[in-house]
């Protein structure tokens, strides 16, 4: 997606599994932990910190799950601490809400998003005919806002929430002037919203992505009347599992005209509510297989350890459910002490893909 400009991230619920139930993460504590943490001594964003490690703002190639991140941290996590050991940074400890609230902060800084492509969006643009009632800063048909007064281009929770509500009339219009309900890909309108936000007129509308935690998402979800179809084979565990919040929005989109009219309104509060609940369900649910796992498990000599009682190293069926959350906040809190007692053992620290990432998870927590 764009680069970064978050000004003031709110607050995402990124839930996940945990002994004493959800963790709720807030993406502002999570920018702030950022800063405090020391991170940005190393990291920078859009140009603002140190020069030791990547701008996390300007990768471009980033296409990144909660698993690809945890693994990413856990790779690296030896080079960060001897860095860190170098510039007398004290190493932070990370509690499992505080993880939850730097995963929320990266979810409001966008990493989750796919990255998109300016020209094929222009393109998009005019074939999907949104430019035929919407001009960049005049409206070309009666109650459709210039694309430089859409302020949902910051804030996809805003766009999906815009893109539902006015989807009845949009279909009108579309009947009247004899065009097709288009239908989207998430590619398409990521595409879309990486060329409208580099406008000119729309440089001004900052990146302001706000979610509210989603104690009441499930509620509103009952209440909506979503759960009454969405059950069983239509059930949204298995429909929106690992999607980022743009490709809820495209599914939201798509969906709409099949529902039993008219759908439901939901205020933007209501929207923030429902896809916080919606994409932290699903997205933390992970897609790893436990019979992989256990093979992880022994080949990156996690077994060494964990399944011999006199290495003091933990029974790690105790501390379950495990989610890409835990895993990064056990990292930083007992990594350290691992690398020591690998190194005395002459045990080489473990290296894990995504897939081998999600795969270990689901083991452990098949244990």
């Amino acid at each position: 997606m764009q680069p970064i400009r978050v000004i003031a991230a709110g607050t995402i619920a990124v839930i996940a599994a945990w002994a004493a139930g959800a963790i709720t993460g807030d993406a502002r504590r999570g920018e702030q932990l950022f800063q405090t943490q020391q991170c940005i001594r190393c990291h920078s964003v859009n140009g603002r910190g140190g020069t030791l490690a990547p701008d996390l703002a300007k990768r471009i190639d980033r296409d990144y799950t909660p698993s690809v991140m945890a693994s990413l941290m856990w790779n690296h996590a030896p080079e960060m601490w001897a860095t860190m050991e170098k510039q007398g940074i004290t190493r932070p400890r990370l509690s499992p809400d505080q993880a939850a609230d730097l995963f929320a902060y990266f979810v409001s800084a966008r990493y989750f998003e796919k990255p998109g492509d300016a020209a094929r969006g222009k393109a998009d643009f005019t074939a999907k005919h949104c430019s035929t009632c919407h001009g960049i800063t005049a409206s070309k048909a009666a109650g459709a806002p210039p694309v430089d007064k859409w302020d949902s281009l910051a804030d996809p929770v805003v766009l999906a929430q815009q893109m539902w509500n006015h989807g009845a009339k949009m279909r009108a219009a579309f009947a009247k002037m004899k065009i097709s309900y288009p239908t989207l890909t998430a590619q398409e309108l990521t595409d879309m919203l990486v060329y409208l936000q580099h406008l000119p007129e729309t440089r001004h509308l900052a990146a302001n992505f706000q979610f509210p935690a989603s104690d009441s998402g499930g509620a509103l979800f009952q209440s909506k009347g979503c759960a009454n179809c969405h059950k069983g084979a239509m059930a949204l565990e298995n429909l929106l599992r690992n999607q980022t919040i743009t490709e809820i929005a495209v599914d939201m989109w798509n969906h709409q005209p099949n529902m039993k009219q008219p759908p439901p309104t939901l205020s933007q509060e209501e929207m923030r509510q429902i896809l916080g609940y919606l994409w932290a369900k699903e997205y933390f649910r992970g897609e790893g297989v436990a019979a992989r796992g256990k093979r992880v498990f022994t080949d990156q000599h996690c077994a060494t350890c964990h399944n011999n009682p006199a290495s003091g190293a933990p029974n790690l069926a105790q501390h379950k459910p495990y989610s890409d959350i835990t895993v990064v906040s056990a990292l930083w809190d007992h990594g350290p002490r691992m690398l020591a007692l690998m190194k005395q053992k002459s045990i080489p620290w473990p290296h894990f893909t995504a897939r081998e990432m999600a795969d270990l998870i689901a083991y452990l927590n098949s244990l």
